[in-house]
């Protein structure tokens, strides 16, 4: 499964914030941030630190897809 964050960085230019904004906002790391930006996983409780800054829901910030299956 394919992790996006599109959605949240959609979300970031809607508020007019940017990612280091994010960081303090929602008090991650920038660690956290960079593996935001390259879409590799990152912990329930970054992602809830995220939405609660944002005043959004994680679904406003994360999308999971399918990746084709090789047969």
């Amino acid at each position: 499964m394919a992790i996006s964050y599109a959605k949240l960085w959609k979300l970031l230019i809607d508020k007019k914030m940017n990612k280091s904004q994010l960081k303090n906002a929602a008090h991650i790391s920038t660690n956290a941030v960079a593996k935001l930006g390259k879409n590799e996983a990152v912990s329930l409780e970054t992602l809830e630190k995220i939405c609660l800054a944002l005043n959004c829901s994680i679904d406003d910030v994360i999308e999971f897809s399918q990746e084709e299956a090789n047969v």
